[in-house]
Formats: C-alpha cells, structure tokens, sequence
C-alpha cells in the first residue's frame, strides 16, 4: 500500500486535505480507480521512491488538479479568483516561518 503524506503546517491547497494529507494519484491504493478518474498506472506501484513521490509533490504545489480536488474551497478560489488564492497562501507561507 502507498504511504501518507501529510503537512504539518497549515496548507491551503486544491490536492491538499484541510487536515493536512496529500491527495495525489501515485499515493492512492494500487488498482483500478472505482470512479474512473485515474488509470491503474497512474496509482501507487511498489516502484515509487521517496524521491518519485517529492517530484510528484513539487508538481501538484505548482500545477493543482482542480479537477479532482481534495479541498474544494481552495479549488474555487484558484479557478475563480487566483489573487485571492495567491494572497492566501503567501500569508499561510508567512506564518509558517515564525
């Protein structure tokens, strides 16, 4: 089974769970995705490394899926009004260094 990613600091994020955990393809169970959104391939392999899984985190940070979202209020807002969106998360990015 894939492992959990989880941020420990508050992430504001359309593929990031309000409480934290990481939904991306690569970390979802093995097999064929039950509501067709995924193929198989796209979904965790035993191949996967620790560094296969950070690229694929670094990719989602800058490209969200707003298709699939984890977190649907952040999806609104980075479709409907990316400064707001932006704004938020440079605060989000501001507090998390004091």
């Amino acid at each position: 089974m894939p492992p959990k990613l989880k941020f420990k600091s508050e992430m504001y994020h359309p593929n990031v769970y309000p409480d934290g955990e990481v939904c991306i393809s690569i970390l979802h169970p093995p097999g064929e995705d039950k509501y067709g959104y995924e193929k198989a391939s796209e979904r965790w392999l035993p191949v996967h490394t620790v560094e296969t899984i950070l690229v694929s985190v670094i990719s989602m940070l800058s490209s969200p899926n707003d298709e699939s979202p984890a977190n649907i209020d952040a999806a609104k807002e980075w479709r409907e009004d990316y400064p707001s969106f932006r704004k938020k998360i440079l605060r989000l990015a501001r507090n998390s260094t004091d």
